[in-house]
Parts: structure tokens; C-alpha cells; sequence
């Protein structure tokens, strides 16, 4: 039995959650999020504790055992998501390197000879606090915040994907908390040969 499925999901103040059969609507001060969980996992609502619990009908069922404490992951996030919601910092290395925000766009200029245009998911905010970087030692930094935590995660590594921190100098665009594993660049030695 997983150990993550089996422990409760309480349900903070002012966070109401609806279940009927496999369907859970989660409703906060943030917005709503719903989601349809598997039919071998049964979900239940204890409310005079005020908590969700998620249970495996078939332990015996191998992707039953896989399944349950994913469900209870993701029921988990969309209670934290309506409620505290989720937030990605990201930030931008290298000279000349910036991004903006035009309406429902990010538009990067990260060394190509083209600006690069990211259409903004609906339900994401982004925050810019610095534009432009300054070489390699002021970032820009932005934030993106969001109620659903996959559809956060995802976004924020397609930007990265756009232009990647390369290993020598840490030029590109990364995560706040992200470590780079710098390389040594080639060693001239002088002399003649």
C-alpha cells in the first residue's frame, strides 16, 4: 500500500470540495480546478474531519498500487492550488539578453537573430521584475504563478527550452534555484610550436 496514497488530504479554511463518484471539484479563494481520478481508486470525503481520503479498491492490481498515490498527488495539488497556488521563478543570463510582455505574449530576445514569441497559457500570471539581464552576473527575472501546478511546470520548462544555460559562462535562460555545472574553457598555452 503506498505510503504517500494513504494519508489524509486536510482541507484548509475556506476551501470547499465536492465529490460525486469519481469526479472532485475543488473550489478556493483562488478559483476552482476539477479532475476525474481513475475508477480502481475510490475517493472520500470525511467532513466532520475535514479531510479527503484516497483509497485502492484492487491492491492486487499492479497499476492500482502505481495509480493511488498519484491520485492522491494530484488531488493534494489542486487543493494547495486553489488555495496558496503555485509560483516558478525563473531568470535570464547573458549581454543583450531580455524579455517583455506584450498583452498575452512572452516576446524573449535571447542572442538569435529573431525575438522569440511564447503565446501565455490561459490561468498563468507572469510577473516581470527585472527586463533586461546584464552579462553574466545580473539576471532578468520573472515569475510565473499559477493555480495548476502541471500546467506551470510545464510552461516554465518549454521557456527553458527555448534557449538552455550553456555550461561555460551560464548564458540562457534557467530556473531561480537551478545549479549550472560550469566547464573550463580551452587553456592556450604560449610558446611557439
Amino acid at each position: 500500500m503506498s505510503r504517500i496514497g494513504k494519508t489524509p488530504i486536510k482541507i484548509p479554511e475556506g476551501v470547499k470540495v465536492q465529490q460525486k463518484g469519481q469526479y472532485v471539484k475543488v473550489t478556493g479563494p483562488l478559483g476552482d480546478a476539477e479532475m476525474h481520478c481513475h475508477p480502481g481508486m475510490k475517493v472520500r470525503l470525511e467532513n466532520g474531519q475535514g479531510t479527503i481520503i484516497v483509497s485502492n479498491n484492487k491492491p492486487q492490481i499492479r497499476q492500482n498500487r502505481q495509480l493511488h498515490g498519484t491520485m492522491r498527488a494530484l488531488i493534494a495539488n489542486m487543493v494547495t492550488g486553489v488555495s496558496k497556488g503555485f509560483e516558478k521563478k525563473m531568470e535570464l543570463y547573458g549581454t543583450g539578453y531580455n524579455v517583455k510582455q506584450h498583452s498575452d505574449k512572452l516576446v524573449f530576445q535571447v542572442g538569435f537573430s529573431h525575438s522569440v514569441e511564447m503565446p501565455i497559457p490561459k490561468g498563468i500570471k507572469v510577473t516581470i521584475k527585472t527586463e533586461a539581464a546584464r552579462g553574466n552576473e545580473v539576471p532578468s527575472v520573472f515569475t510565473l504563478t499559477s493555480t495548476d501546478k502541471e500546467a506551470l511546470g510545464q510552461f516554465a520548462a518549454n521557456i527553458r527550452k527555448i534557449r538552455p544555460p550553456e555550461p561555460y559562462k551560464g548564458k540562457g535562460i534557467r530556473y531561480a534555484d537551478e545549479q549550472v555545472r560550469h566547464k573550463v574553457g580551452k587553456a592556450f598555452t604560449s610558446g611557439t610550436a
